[in-house]
């Protein structure tokens, strides 16, 4: 049976796989678990609720509520604000764990249920395999005075944007700014909290309607923001996704700057005011040849992790370093936020702008990105990428490229599928090298046809 955690909480489509039966048991097993310490020493749990603003979230956070106050746990529910904004609440005002209901980037018919941790962190393996056992035991059934309430966390947003302002390392006056909120949990926030900071700003996807949520706008359609930026002669533009816990960037003349160079924008400034842990960035084995150049030169040293999020706050953690991301734009401030924050991110990075003088341009060329070609070959075993004659083929592609290029292959979790990623000098190399090692995986690892 497959686990239901995956590596961002439990997600699916929305009243099919994410329902209000699932939503509610899931509350109970999780309040069971993460509500028992508490009870064991004599209080009641509290929990910090919140959702992005698709339709589904309404009523998927009204059984989660449900579940919750059922099982004994007072929630304070702070409605629609971003996933990190929920983060930094529950370290703040000393929550027990708390619960967002999103599917960040993805579509609005999907929708998903994030549970965090005391002090806003992601909660471990161990734990979700706990919570996930505890849904069939029989719930927790308290009665009279302990059952738990719902309230509304009435101030949310202002605890939330003023940790913001708190953290800005320069004001952005003078910058003229575009922000696209995604029609996501963003809308509201992120425009008052760039313009309490300075910015002039014009603002798009910030009329969310339950349904057009990353729709066409965000950090995973770009062109909006580049036509904005360009219409209105701006600085730069900021694009959230979905639930905002991304920032990617576009610069005056509506080019991208993306996860790896803005990571690098943040690594160097912060390693010059002596705020880098360790000289040290952490990245995923996504991030492009050219971020790991750059970093050489700065005298930055990278701890690379594998992809996903929760990979590179346990390198974090580890290592008690305190800049970490991935190339799309997911980056983790360690002494500001548990998880990645996009409005804390297009603030520091917009910051920079404005403390140097130079442009968005200028500072992300300290990273020359490198063509990078990725080929999904399906229907093959990915777990047999030891193939020898698959090894060799890899190692004669990472000869011929050099200290110019790199070859990465990731199988992946799911289904059968190994992922050919080149990185090179040029395109049609990367490309040429990719083609010709995508080939090798399709002969060497061809899922034997079905008797």
């Amino acid at each position: 049976m497959p686990r239901l955690f995956g590596t961002d909480g439990v997600r699916g489509l929305a009243n099919r796989e994410v329902t209000a039966e699932l939503a509610l048991s899931l509350a109970q097993a999780t309040a069971h678990v993460l509500g028992d310490g508490p009870r064991s020493s004599g209080r009641r749990p509290v929990a910090v609720l919140a959702r992005d603003p698709r339709i589904s979230g309404e009523f998927i956070s009204a059984a989660v509520a449900a579940g919750l106050a059922g099982s004994g746990v007072d929630v304070l529910d702070a409605g629609v604000i971003p996933t990190p904004a929920a983060a930094f609440l529950i370290a703040d005002i000393g929550a027990d764990f708390g619960v967002v209901i999103s599917a960040s980037h993805n579509p609005a018919p999907d929708n998903g249920i994030k549970v965090l941790g005391a002090g806003g962190a992601k909660l471990t393996d161990d734990v979700e395999d706990r919570i996930e056992a505890a849904m069939a035991a029989a719930p927790l059934a308290p009665t009279g005075a302990e059952v738990g309430r719902i309230d509304r966390f009435a101030d949310a947003e202002d605890r939330y944007v003023v940790h913001l302002l708190g953290a800005l390392p320069h004001r952005l006056d003078g910058l003229k700014i575009v922000l696209d909120c995604a029609n996501g949990a963003a809308a509201g926030v992120s425009p008052e909290v760039f313009t309490d900071a300075g910015a002039q700003v014009i603002v798009i996807g910030n009329d969310p309607d339950g349904v057009n949520i990353n729709d066409g706008v965000g950090s995973t359609h770009l062109g909006p923001l580049q036509a904005a930026v360009l219409e209105h002669g701006a600085d730069a533009g900021i694009a959230h996704d979905g639930d905002a816990d991304r920032c990617l960037a576009v610069d005056a003349d509506g080019n991208v700057v993306d996860g790896d160079q803005i990571m690098a924008i943040l690594a160097i400034a912060m390693k010059a005011r002596g705020v880098l842990q360790r000289d040290t960035l952490v990245a995923t084995v996504m991030s492009n040849l050219g971020l790991r150049r750059a970093m050489e030169r700065e005298g930055i040293h990278v701890v690379t992790t594998r992809v996903g999020d929760r990979y590179v706050l346990e390198a974090l953690g580890e290592g008690g370093y305190s800049l970490g991301g991935e190339q799309s734009g997911h980056v983790i401030l360690t002494a500001h936020a548990t998880t990645g924050d996009g409005l804390l991110t297009g603030l520091s990075v917009m910051a920079e702008v404005a403390r140097t003088g130079r442009t968005l341009a200028e500072l992300a060329a300290a990273v020359t990105i490198y063509p990078q070609v990725m080929i999904n070959v399906r229907d093959v075993d990915r777990a047999r990428t030891d193939d020898p004659d698959l090894v060799a083929a890899v190692a004669a592609a990472e000869l011929e490229l050099g200290d110019a290029g790199r070859v990465l292959l990731r199988p992946s979790g799911t289904e059968p599928v190994v992922r050919v990623m080149v990185e090179a000098a040029d395109h049609d190399t990367a490309e040429s090298v990719a083609a010709a090692l995508a080939e090798v995986v399709r002969e060497r690892l061809a899922l034997a046809p079905a008797p």
